[in-house]
């Protein structure tokens, strides 16, 4: 199957997508995951249909692979933000647009470095994690084919209590031709890619509903580099 990015249009959208001239060099750095229950790689026509339907939830995972947070080393470690909110995610047209969210904390983290991992999620997510109703806990993984976020195919675990899973988009996601990334990442990102959401899940607590959102053009992979 063809994918949609031939080697030069990966490397325009990355760029595009690239804000690292605008972070700081980084203490922290790792790996991103997010998936909403709308397309955010759509065209205005799919997007105006679904707004103020469809992508009211999204997942946001985080995977530290180098640093500290607060003077405590989180390397390894990661954390899973999940929101709940009153209209699209993401809708410059919905004015205000209050959220309440669930954290999903790595079990294996000791009690400073969830504490750590909590105040990093909330420093990258901002305003989306203000109203925080319920943290869990569980084994927080993400994983990249080949690291390289390029090809599409991630996954994204917290336990049994959520799940992204993705791969590249092919040209049969391109419907209407004038597809682009509608709604941007909803957190600070250093390099991003648009993915098809194979799998995008929440069987948690807290958010007063759980969901099961698959296959759709809904997902992010990126990176992040910020410093303290």
């Amino acid at each position: 199957m063809k994918t949609l990015y031939a080697a030069g249009a990966l490397l325009l959208v990355a760029a595009a997508l690239s804000f690292a001239a605008g972070l700081p060099a980084g203490n922290v750095s790792g790996q991103y995951m997010e998936a909403r229950t709308a397309d955010v790689y759509t065209g205005p026509c799919f997007a105006n249909g679904e707004a103020d339907i469809n992508g009211k939830e999204a997942v946001l995972g985080w995977k530290i692979n180098n640093g500290s947070w607060n003077g405590v080393n989180i390397a390894g470690l990661g954390i899973v933000a999940v929101l709940r909110a009153e209209h699209t995610l993401g809708d410059v047209h919905a004015g205000r647009n209050s959220n309440i969210a669930a954290l999903i904390v790595d079990s294996r983290a000791d009690s400073a470095q969830r504490e750590a991992l909590v105040a990093f999620a909330k420093n990258q997510a901002g305003d989306l994690l203000s109203r925080v109703v319920k943290v869990q806990y569980a084994p927080v993984e993400l994983t990249v084919e080949n690291n390289d976020m390029h090809h599409g195919a991630a996954r994204l675990t917290a336990g049994s209590l959520a799940e992204i899973r993705t791969r590249a988009m092919t040209e049969a996601d391109h419907i209407c031709g004038n597809e682009d990334i509608f709604y941007p990442p909803l957190t600070k990102l250093e390099h991003v890619m648009p993915a098809y959401a194979l799998e995008n899940s929440y069987h948690g607590e807290g958010l007063g509903e759980t969901w099961n959102s698959r296959l759709r053009r809904s997902s992010f992979i990126g990176t992040f580099s910020v410093s303290r």
